[in-house]
C-alpha cells in the first residue's frame, strides 16, 4: 500500500506574521508542501482558536475562503477541511460551496463534515448547538443532500431538519461522482456507520488499540451497509513528530501542549518510516501531519525525506 499524507493546517499563528503578511506564510507552507509530496492540505473550519492548538484569541481565517485562495496557488494537492461543522452551513450551500472549491481547483476538493462539538464559538456567533443526537441527525441528512447534488443533476429531499427541491448545481464537478467525502470522528453507533453508508475518507486519533477497534467497527457498518471496506482510505493523526536528530527533539515537544506531547514521540525520518510501518500494516493507510509542529520550510522537508522512504 502506497501511504497517502496530509498537511493540516490548524494554525495560522505563524511566527513574526502580521494580518497583512499571514496568508502569503500560509501560501509559502501550503506549496512547501506540495513540494515535498503531500497530498492533501487541509485547514480547520473553526471561527475561534481551538484550546489543544493555542488560545481562542489567535487568529482563524474562514476556511473556504482560504482554500479557495490556496486553489489559485497550488496545482496538485487535494484541498478540504478537517472537518466542516454541520451546523455552521446550509447543506445545499455547503455543497454548493464545494463544488466551487472544485472547479476553481480543477478537481481538487475533497469535502470534511462532522457533527460539530464547539459550544463556544456556536454561543459566539449565534449558531444553534443541538444536543448531539440532533447534531448527528442533520449530519446524516447533510451527507446525504451532498452526495445528491455531487451525483444528481436536479435533487429533491425532504428530512427532518433539511430539505431541497429539485436543487441545482452548476457548474457540476469536475471530480466524477463528487469530491470525495471526508468524515471525522469515530462514534461507534452512527459516526462511523456513516463512514460506511457516505464516505471516501476517514480520521481518527488515538493508540493503536484504539484505532485497531475504530476500524474493526467500521468494517462490521460496512458488511451491513454491503460497502466493500478497501474503498474506505482510513487516516490517522501521525503518532510522530520529524526532527532532523534526537538533539531537536526535546526543544521540540516542549512548544506542544501537554495533551498533545503525550500523543506523539520525535523522530527523524528514517526512524518515523519505522514506526509508521506497523499502522499501515494494520489497515490505515493515511497519516495526516499538523503545521503546528512543521511550521518551516525546512520542516515540511523533513516530511518529503519520510515520504520518500515510505514510498
Amino acid at each position: 500500500m502506497t501511504p497517502f499524507f496530509g498537511y493540516h493546517m490548524p494554525s495560522f499563528s505563524f511566527p513574526d506574521a502580521t494580518d497583512e503578511t499571514r496568508f502569503e506564510r500560509l501560501v509559502t507552507l501550503a506549496c512547501a508542501a506540495e513540494e515535498a509530496g503531500f497530498d492533501l492540505v487541509t485547514v480547520m473550519d473553526h471561527f475561534y482558536q481551538i484550546g489543544v492548538h493555542g488560545s481562542e484569541e489567535e487568529p482563524m481565517l474562514e476556511a473556504y475562503a482560504t482554500l479557495s485562495a490556496l486553489a489559485a496557488r497550488t496545482s496538485r494537492v487535494k484541498l478540504g477541511t478537517m472537518v466542516s461543522g454541520v451546523t455552521y452551513r446550509n447543506p445545499a450551500l455547503l455543497a454548493k460551496t464545494v463544488t466551487t472549491l472544485d472547479t476553481i481547483s480543477n478537481g481538487r476538493a475533497v469535502l470534511g463534515l462532522g457533527a460539530a462539538w464547539n459550544d463556544v464559538e456556536h454561543a459566539g456567533y449565534g449558531f444553534d448547538f443541538p444536543p448531539i443526537g440532533e447534531r448527528m441527525s442533520r449530519l446524516d441528512e447533510a451527507l446525504q443532500i451532498c452526495k445528491l447534488m455531487f451525483t444528481e443533476e436536479r435533487p429533491s429531499f425532504e428530512g427532518r431538519y433539511y430539505r431541497i427541491q429539485q436543487a441545482l448545481n452548476v457548474p457540476r464537478p469536475i471530480q466524477p461522482g463528487g469530491p470525495p467525502i471526508l468524515i471525522g470522528g469515530s462514534g461507534e453507533k452512527r459516526t462511523l456507520r456513516f463512514v460506511a453508508r457516505y464516505g471516501d475518507m476517514s480520521n481518527w486519533w488515538g493508540s493503536m488499540d484504539d484505532l485497531t477497534h475504530h476500524s474493526e467497527v467500521l468494517d462490521r457498518h460496512c458488511e451491513a451497509e454491503g460497502r466493500d471496506p478497501s474503498t474506505i482510505l482510513r487516516t490517522i493523526m501521525a503518532p510522530v513528530i520529524l526532527v532532523a536528530d534526537q538533539g531537536q527533539a526535546e526543544a521540540t515537544l516542549s512548544h506542544l501542549s501537554p495533551e498533545r506531547r503525550a500523543q506523539v514521540t520525535a523522530a527523524t525520518p528514517a526512524e518515523a518510516a519505522e514506526a509508521l510501518q506497523p499502522y499501515l500494516e494494520a489497515g490505515f493507510g493515511g497519516f495526516i501531519f499538523r503545521n503546528t509542529s512543521m511550521m518551516t520550510t525546512e520542516a515540511i522537508g523533513l516530511a518529503g525525506e519520510l515520504m520518500r522512504l515510505m514510498r
